[in-house]
């Protein structure tokens, strides 16, 4: 039988991923090419993840010990919010689960009742991630859950993937993409194939056919929008912001590594402090129409610290999606399937997902409708819900103090993100679907810190007298606190576990 051709057009994060992953996971059946060029350079600013990368990480077999230490690595247990809800007022995200549920009520209606009576404290002190977030202290235990992420470079995340696919047998060509060449009629391909991609020839002349072409070309979507038109649905109404400048800095001395992403709120947008284990992300993230570029850059070098590594560089993009993230032969991962934005860390996420969903969907040597349409509709049931997700940051809010601020809290918003806040409003329930990647807590923990505060909470909650839900209370609030104090400090514990190869 001959293998399956598959063509990854572009390198960095998105390609190199779906390199390793193919290569290792399906790679005897398959013949996998991927096409980059050095002159192009990568976004590669993503440098926070979420504890789904373990799962990638563990398919691959690839040990966290090692690729911390080749990636520069820290660990994230949630992101710090600030200036979100109003000016000067925070509060954490973190991983990790809340308190303990019932079987007929989450713990979020025992913590509501709790603060009407005036003894329960902040939501974050009935979870562990979100206490050693505060406190900046980390350890892996064993048989611990992995509520745990990382901040890494992805630049050198792609770096340790292409060796590992090269281990693989992958094919890398270096080189430029001058035209994509479809299947037309005349062809003596099937007649389904008809406009499909055939091949793509490269600025030297070479010819590279396939069967499947995976675009990791970024914004531009070589292969999924220039070639085959897919379109591409724009959400700006709702996510407004479209450009990004990124930076990165020296590490001081001042401002030890914290296990958490920071995310600082200001006039038209956010900014972003993600720290390595020897320098610092930094990027400011904004809306055009209402912060020019020059100003931005202003804003985002007045507000950092420490030396300048690069120089700052500014990335347009327009939040949305394609309307179809696999069409005909063409499947689209990473940039070139759309963009939401980095506020919650969701982009290496959904392309990790991509490429497990298309690992378990891969049809044979025929197309296969069916397997895509399925594809397309997990890909979107997730991307929607991520959406409404990162729009609930923007619009729950109690900033007014400027116009950027007031578009979003008076803007319209999904009628499914609209459902969810009244059901939290009115009852304090919150749910999460099959295809959904934010779990209740995460939820909960946004709504609550935007500034929601339910109505009501679950009435089996008064069958427990006020004393005994006190103690409760009490208990799992001391339990955490004990298990966080007896944590090394975040910077030694990475020390002595992943420390940073220093040829970086």
């Amino acid at each position: 039988m001959n293998k399956q051709k598959i063509v990854i057009a572009g390198g960095g994060t998105a390609g190199w991923m779906t390199a390793a992953a193919l290569t290792k996971l399906l790679g005897k059946n398959l013949d996998v090419t991927l096409i980059e060029s050095d002159q192009i350079p990568t976004v590669g600013v993503g440098e926070a993840t979420i504890p789904t990368l373990h799962i990638f990480n563990d398919l691959l077999k690839i040990p966290e010990a090692e690729l911390m230490a080749a990636t520069n690595a820290t660990f994230k247990l949630g992101i710090s919010f600030e200036n979100w809800r109003d000016v000067n007022q925070d509060y954490i995200h973190s991983f990790g689960y809340l308190g303990q549920d019932c079987w007929a009520a989450g713990f979020q209606h025992f913590w509501i009742k709790g603060q009407q009576k005036g003894f329960a404290s902040e939501i974050g002190d009935y979870c562990p991630e979100h206490v050693a977030c505060r406190q900046g202290q980390f350890a892996l235990q064993p048989k611990q859950a992995r509520n745990h992420a990382l901040h890494l470079d992805a630049g050198l995340y792609a770096k340790y993937l292409r060796k590992l696919a090269e281990q693989h047998g992958i094919k890398r060509i270096e080189g430029l993409i001058d035209k994509v060449d479809l299947h037309h009629h005349s062809s003596s391909c099937l007649p389904d194939n008809n406009g499909f991609i055939k091949s793509v020839t490269l600025t030297d002349g070479q010819v590279i056919e396939g069967d499947l072409f995976i675009d990791c070309t970024g914004f531009k979507g070589l292969l999924i929008e220039q070639a085959l038109n897919t379109g591409y649905e724009d959400w700006s109404h709702w996510l407004p912001c479209d450009s990004a400048i990124a930076v990165q800095t020296e590490l001081t001395d001042a401002l030890p590594p914290v296990p958490y992403t920071r995310s600082i709120a200001h006039q038209a947008g956010w900014q972003w402090q993600i720290p390595l284990q020897t320098r610092t992300g930094n990027g400011l993230v904004y809306c055009s129409k209402y912060m020019s570029d020059e100003q931005a850059q202003t804003t985002l070098l007045n507000n950092i610290k420490g030396t300048l590594l690069n120089q700052p560089r500014v990335i347009k993009y327009r939040t949305g999606t394609r309307r179809q993230h696999w069409n005909k032969n063409c499947v689209a991962i990473g940039l070139a399937s759309g963009f939401i934005e980095p506020l919650e860390s969701t982009s290496i996420h959904l392309i990790q997902q991509s490429i497990i969903r298309l690992m378990q969907l891969l049809p044979g040597q025929q197309n296969n409708d069916a397997n895509r349409t399925l594809f397309n509709k997990k890909m979107r049931d997730e991307i929607e819900s991520i959406r409404d997700f990162i729009i609930l940051h923007y619009h729950v809010t109690q900033r007014e103090d400027s116009d950027f601020w007031r578009y979003c809290k008076n803007m319209p918003i999904p009628n499914t993100l609209q459902q969810r806040l009244d059901l939290f409003r009115q009852s304090g329930q919150a749910y999460k679907m099959e295809q959904e990647l934010f779990g209740e807590t995460s939820w909960i923990q946004v709504m609550l810190g935007q500034g929601i505060m339910p109505e009501q909470y679950h009435a089996i909650v008064d069958l427990m007298p006020d004393e005994e839900l006190q103690q409760f209370l009490n208990q799992i609030k001391t339990s955490i606190a004990r298990k966080v104090a007896s944590m090394p400090k975040h910077t030694d514990f990475i020390k002595h576990y992943c420390h940073a190869h220093t040829d970086h």
